[in-house]
């Protein structure tokens, strides 16, 4: 016969069997759809937007490589910062950044159909002969710096070149570029916006990979496609469908309570 120790180890070793597979199932679910959630979103928000067109017209003027660390980086500390500002509304019961990010999805979701229902055919070609007129004069300012001037020795008289910047600074002005000009297109943008607010109601870790790899894909996507993406894509129908997929997310709230919600 077994000792009543026996049979409470029995119990808890059938416990740990019948309930932990299933928690630990949940939590990977509540990780899997964080990721896909916030990559799909990143797609749908940065193709053709504003960072898309820096990275693609940098590449065309500098190594591709610099210009993708520069970027991706500034995009991934942007990703982290977003993901702290979102987790920081912990401090909030769920319930309620539950249902004040299902409403700011659907208000984004509903602005970008606006937004493309009324936008002009032409607005990606608009949008990247901005960005191409602002990194031009950019680039001429970077040119009168680094190249060689002619200067007077001050003790001699005797007129000379001055010594050209050396190509690691020259390449680490590029980096700097890259990542200033991406970080402060990308601040206040729609994509941030909704890092944040996927953060405040999804698993935090889902988020930044999702966050990375959608940044990372896009700007590959610039850099290697160039302006022949860039003149390619509609802008317009990518704004439709990323309405559509904010508006979709915002639904899932007559689905899913907070209550089931895995964190």
């Amino acid at each position: 016969m077994p000792s009543d120790v026996e049979k409470l180890q029995s119990s808890i070793a059938s416990f740990k069997t019948e309930n932990v597979t299933p928690i630990n199932s949940l939590e990977n679910m509540g990780f899997f759809h964080a990721f896909v959630a916030t990559l799909s979103v990143i797609l749908v928000s940065e193709l053709g937007d504003k960072t898309f067109f820096i990275a693609a017209i940098m590449a065309m003027r500098h190594p591709r490589l610099i210009i993708f660390c520069g970027a991706i980086s500034a995009l991934t500390v942007m990703t982290i910062l977003s993901v702290i500002f979102g987790y920081a509304a912990n401090i909030i019961p769920r319930a309620y950044t539950y249902y004040i990010s299902t409403a700011l999805f659907a208000l984004f979701g509903l602005k970008m159909l606006k937004d493309g229902y009324y936008m002009s055919p032409n607005e990606g070609q608009e949008e990247l002969e901005e960005v191409q007129s602002d990194l031009r004069k950019r680039e001429d300012e970077f040119q009168k710096e680094s190249s060689s001037t002619l200067v007077q020795d001050p003790e001699t008289g005797i007129i000379r070149k001055s010594q050209k910047i050396s190509t690691l600074v020259v390449l680490s002005r590029i980096f700097l570029q890259a990542f200033s000009l991406t970080f402060l297109a990308e601040w206040g943008d729609r994509s941030q916006l909704t890092t944040i607010i996927l953060a405040a109601r999804e698993d935090v870790f889902g988020v930044v990979l999702g966050g990375v790899l959608g940044h990372s894909f896009c700007t590959g996507l610039a850099i290697l496609g160039g302006r022949m993406i860039a003149q390619r894509i509609s802008v317009r129908t990518v704004t439709i469908i990323g309405g559509i997929v904010f508006l979709i997310f915002a639904l899932t709230v007559l689905f899913v309570k907070p209550a089931d919600e895995i964190y």
